[in-house]
């Protein structure tokens, strides 16, 4: 079933680029606290004058920042709705944009590769971890869809840490695959949605009733967007 890398490649690629910048940052943040102190301690005033010969070909090469691919762009920005429904979750869970955006971005690829809404995808996220990606239940499901480890490791990359469902990005990949399972094994939406929730045999359908009214506000809060 896991038939892609835990991110789609054009996260891959954004992740790549901005890991290669922050170890370029590191080096420049190490070279000036190197320097520095040893000017410090021996009173040398030539050393500025050598920490910015050493420091400037790495701060231009940071500078330099490689244009990202049309095609990245396209397939990491958000939709309008999905930017809406960021706006409304910021406000409602207290989370910053900015840690929302690669999770709604994960979000949006992994339900186009599974077609399945990645509004109902981040509906669960609600429900089940209120945001939280390091949110542990009685029963040892984990992070942000709440996955059961021991159930689902098949679908994480090889040589994964046992911490694997910690992390945010992971988390989302497999708990879309877990609900699409789900969906698709129980014959409907809400079938699949009771049994995601561990609520299979619940004639009320409490848990996909309260899913679907979750997703039901992040339209609402998306199509405001829209019309403003």
């Amino acid at each position: 079933m896991f038939a892609t890398t835990i991110l789609a490649p054009a996260l891959q690629r954004i992740s790549l680029l901005i890991g290669d910048l922050f170890r370029k940052a590191l080096m420049v943040a190490g070279l000036i606290l190197v320097i520095g102190l040893v000017g410090l301690q021996t009173g040398h005033s030539g050393l500025t004058d050598t920490l910015k010969l050493l420091v400037s070909p790495v701060a231009a090469s940071i500078a330099e920042v490689p244009e990202v691919p049309a095609e990245v762009a396209d397939t990491t920005a958000l939709t309008p709705r999905m930017q809406g429904a960021l706006d409304f979750v910021s406000r409602r869970y207290r989370v910053a944009g900015d840690a929302l955006m690669p999770i709604f971005a994960t979000a949006q690829a992994v339900g186009r590769e599974l077609q399945l809404d990645p509004l109902l995808i981040i509906a669960v996220i609600g429900v089940e971890s209120g945001f939280n990606p390091f949110s542990q239940s009685g029963y040892g499901a984990q992070g942000l869809m709440q996955v059961v480890p021991r159930f689902h490791t098949d679908k994480l990359p090889e040589e994964s840490a046992p911490s694997a469902f910690l992390d945010p990005l992971i988390n989302v990949q497999v708990g879309a695959r877990v609900l699409r399972e789900s969906i698709t094994r129980m014959g409907g939406l809400e079938e699949g949605l009771q049994q995601f929730g561990g609520a299979a045999n619940d004639p009320a359908r409490r848990y996909s009733s309260k899913v679907l009214a979750e997703k039901q506000r992040l339209e609402q809060a998306a199509l405001r967007l829209r019309t403003t």
